[in-house]
C-alpha cells in the first residue's frame, strides 16, 4: 500500500521499520520538528526522523496542520492510508478523509481504558493486570475510533514503564503490519460506552515520592515513571531519581532505611533496586547503596580521628534505622548540625577533653538520638565559641544543641 507515516518518538521507530520490511510504499513520513538537546542545545531530529532519513524516506515537520497549504500538501501524496504512532499533533478532519483508507493509529492500551497522552504510565500507576495495543480507525474524538485488532500484554510486578514501552512498540509494529494486509476482512468495532478511563500527561509534580502512601503507592509510582520523569526523593539534600522497585517486608517510621536500601512507608516497604543522581547514570543493585553513600556534603565527610562515627554518610540516611530526608529543610538541619558536632569536636579533641557529655552519656548515642529524622527542631545559631580556660582548670563539656 502506499502510505504516510506519522509518528515522532523512539515508539514509533519499530513499526516504521515493520511497515518497510512488509513491502509497503511509504511516500512521506511527518514527525515533529528538530528540537534543542544535549549540552549545546543544538537542533536534534527526533528518532524518528533519524529514522526515516536512513531508510532514504522524505521526511516533513511541519510546526502544524492547520494551513490549506499543508492539509493540500498531505492530500496530494495520494495515500491510502496513513499510519499514525504517538506523532504529537492533533490531525484536522480534513487529514483524517484524506488517504482513500483513512488513517489508522497504533494506541497503546487496550481502548476504552487509557485514551489519552500517557497510557503505559497510568497503567503502571493504576496496578492494572494487563496492558495491550489496540489498532484504531481515527476519527475527530480524542482515541474514540473504532477498532481494528488488539492484543493484550501482562504487566509484571517488577515492570517499569521503560520495560512496558519496548515490547508494546513492537507489538504495535506487528499488528500494524497484520491489520493494513487484513484491511479488507476486518469489520471494525466501536469502542465501549462502559470502562473509559483517560491517561492525562503526567505532570512532573506527580514525581516526588511521599514516603507516608502505602508500599504498594510508592512502588507503582516509582515504576510508572521510570525512565522518565523519575520518581524522586532527596538523600543527603540531594534529589535521587528512583528508577526501579519491588515491594518488600518491614515496617518503619515513613522514610526509614530499614536496611541496604529497603525504605519504609506508610505501610509496608519498598527495596529500591535502580537510581540515578543528578548528572550521573543510572546505577544498580548494590550500586545504588554505594551511590547512597557518597551523597554527603563535602564538609560532612568524617576528618580522620575526629567524629568519623558521628559525621560519615550513615546518618544522612545511608544506614539501616536512618530516613531518607523527604523535605529539604530536615537536609539543612542535618547538615548545620553536624557542623555543630564537627566544630565542637575538633575543639575539643584539640583540648584532650573526653567525648562525653556533661551527664556522662556518650555523645555517639545521643547524637545518634538526634539525628534521628523527624525529631530534628528548627536549627539554632551556633554559640560563640568559649574563651580558652584558665591555665591548671578544665573547661566543661558544651552539650549538643
Amino acid at each position: 500500500m502506499r502510505l504516510i507515516f506519522m509518528g515522532t518518538p523512539d515508539f514509533s521507530v519499530p513499526a516504521l521499520h515493520a511497515l518497510v520490511a512488509a513491502g509497503h510504499d511509504v511516500v512521506c513520513v511527518y514527525c515533529q520538528p528538530p528540537r534543542p538537546a544535549g549540552r549545546g542545545q543544538k537542533d536534534r531530529p527526533s528518532p524518528v526522523q533519524a529514522a526515516a532519513q536512513a531508510l532514504g524516506l522524505p521526511v516533513r515537520h511541519p510546526e502544524r496542520l492547520k494551513s490549506p497549504q499543508d492539509q493540500a500538501e498531505f492530500a496530494a501524496l495520494g495515500a491510502d492510508a496513513a499510519v499514525v504512532v504517538a506523532y504529537g499533533l492533533i490531525l484536522p478532519p480534513a487529514l483524517l478523509t484524506a488517504p482513500a483508507h483513512g488513517c489508522f493509529n497504533i494506541h497503546a492500551s487496550l481502548l476504552p481504558r487509557w485514551r489519552g497522552a500517557a497510557p503505559i504510565h497510568r497503567a503502571v500507576m493504576a496496578g492494572d493486570a494487563q496492558t495491550g495495543v489496540t489498532i484504531m480507525q481515527m476519527e475527530a474524538g480524542l482515541d474514540t475510533g473504532p477498532m481494528l485488532l488488539a492484543e493484550s500484554l501482562p504487566i509484571g510486578a517488577e515492570d517499569t514503564t521503560g520495560d512496558l514501552h519496548d515490547r508494546l512498540s513492537h507489538l504495535g509494529a506487528r499488528l500494524i503490519v497484520q491489520a493494513l494486509e487484513r484491511l479488507d476482512d476486518l469489520a471494525p468495532q466501536p469502542q465501549p460506552s462502559e470502562g473509559v478511563t483517560y491517561a492525562a500527561k503526567i505532570d512532573k509534580a506527580e514525581a516526588r515520592i511521599d514516603w507516608t502512601q502505602p508500599a504498594g503507592v510508592v512502588d507503582r509510582q516509582i515504576r510508572a515513571l521510570s525512565p522518565f520523569p523519575g520518581a524522586w526523593c532527596l538523600i543527603g539534600g540531594e534529589r535521587v531519581k528512583l528508577l526501579r522497585s519491588r515491594l518488600a517486608t518491614g515496617q518503619g517510621a515513613p522514610g526509614q532505611v530499614l536496611g541496604a536500601l529497603t525504605v519504609a512507608c506508610g505501610t509496608g516497604a519498598v527495596t529500591v533496586l535502580d537510581l540515578q543522581r543528578e548528572g550521573r547514570r543510572a546505577q544498580h543493585g548494590q550500586q545504588g547503596g554505594a551511590v547512597v553513600q557518597q551523597i554527603v556534603p563535602r564538609q560532612m565527610q568524617p576528618r580522620a580521628g575526629i567524629g568519623r562515627r558521628l559525621l560519615g554518610a550513615g546518618h544522612l540516611g545511608a544506614r539501616a534505622g536512618r530516613g531518607l530526608d523527604e523535605q529539604p529543610f530536615v537536609a539543612d538541619q542535618r547538615h548545620q548540625l553536624a557542623l555543630q558536632i564537627q566544630r565542637m569536636f575538633a575543639e575539643h579533641l584539640a583540648r584532650g577533653h573526653a567525648l562525653r557529655t556533661g551527664g556522662g552519656q556518650d555523645v555517639g548515642q545521643m547524637c545518634d538520638q538526634r539525628l534521628a529524622i523527624g525529631h530534628l527542631a528548627p536549627p539554632a545559631q551556633s554559640p560563640p565559641r568559649p574563651s580558652a580556660p584558665a591555665s591548671g582548670t578544665r573547661s566543661p563539656v558544651p552539650a549538643v544543641p
